[in-house]
């Protein structure tokens, strides 16, 4: 189950999470919530001692890149419990989210969907309709099955998790400056080198400017290893970000690439994961190729 919850207050709030969150307590599930920190806190509050029993995560540090949500929060409680129905509170969306950061947190949400397709789970998502934009809550209609809102609980009507994937799937445009190709393993250390430059100048430093080496080596690597060719890199300022871009001819043919949570037993496929857990943001648009954008905060 994954139903769209609309709040207009904060009593609105703490009384409908609160009762959701004591309901599957007192059915015995497992229960986690993940919502921003002014949000946890007061849920905490309304808990009191109740809330020892639950998993409280701080959203806007747990998901501060969307792209990380599903493996790193959502599907982390849900898999050390996959014998037992859980439910899970994430609040992705919240007034404040960036224009820049929206694409990727409405993407995130239609992917739920398939993320946990005949799991045993229901992942509650909060929206507050009376501060976001009108477009937002049109929006969690396409992205849930199921809204919950004071005329009770229902069907969506407007449910279409693929046309919204679709339509934020926005090129990205690359300003214009010096890039590096990429085609062969050989050229990796260079494309590296010329990443961690350039990232420096643009006021990356210590563990944020190692975090960038790795996004910028993991994402040539990919380029190298699963397209045709040439992986083009760009690194670039926006909007207090460093930005590490990459285009290729590839497609991928995963929705979920980078959303996966680890294989103990498989090695491979772990680089948009990464880059997905050490990024601030992550942006993908797919059409005659692929641009993948990380982003990190300066």
């Amino acid at each position: 189950m994954h139903p769209a919850l609309f709040y207009r207050s904060d009593a609105d709030y703490q009384a409908k999470i609160g009762g959701f969150v004591r309901t599957g307590l007192e059915l015995g599930h497992p229960v986690a919530v993940a919502v921003p920190g002014p949000r946890l806190r007061q849920l905490r509050d309304v808990l009191g001692d109740t809330a020892r029993h639950v998993t409280l995560l701080d959203m806007s540090q747990e998901g501060r890149n969307p792209g990380r949500i599903i493996a790193g929060v959502l599907r982390r409680f849900a898999d050390a419990r996959a014998d037992r129905h859980v439910r899970i509170v994430g609040e992705p969306i919240w007034p404040g989210r960036s224009g820049t950061e929206y694409p990727a947190c409405v993407q995130h949400e239609a992917l739920i969907n398939a993320a946990f397709a005949g799991r045993d789970v229901t992942i509650l998502c909060p929206y507050d309709v009376t501060r976001l934009d009108p477009a937002a809550v049109a929006d969690a209609r396409a992205t849930h099955p199921v809204i919950w809102d004071d005329d009770g609980e229902y069907d969506s009507d407007g449910y279409d998790p693929d046309g919204v994937i679709a339509q934020y799937n926005q090129p990205l445009v690359t300003p214009d400056g010096e890039t590096v190709e990429v085609r062969t393993p050989a050229e990796v250390t260079g494309a590296r080198r010329f990443a961690i430059e350039r990232a420096r100048r643009l006021g990356l430093a210590g563990e944020r400017l190692q975090d960038f080496a790795l996004i910028a080596t993991e994402l040539v690597t990919n380029s190298i290893v699963h397209t045709p060719g040439p992986g083009r890199l760009a690194v670039f300022a926006e909007d207090g970000h460093v930005v590490c871009e990459v285009r290729d001819p590839g497609k991928l043919a995963d929705p979920l690439a980078g959303r996966h949570p680890a294989d103990a037993e498989n090695p491979n496929g772990r680089g948009l994961l990464l880059v997905n857990d050490l990024a601030d943001l992550v942006r993908v648009h797919t059409g005659d190729g692929t641009t993948i954008r990380a982003l990190l905060r300066v």
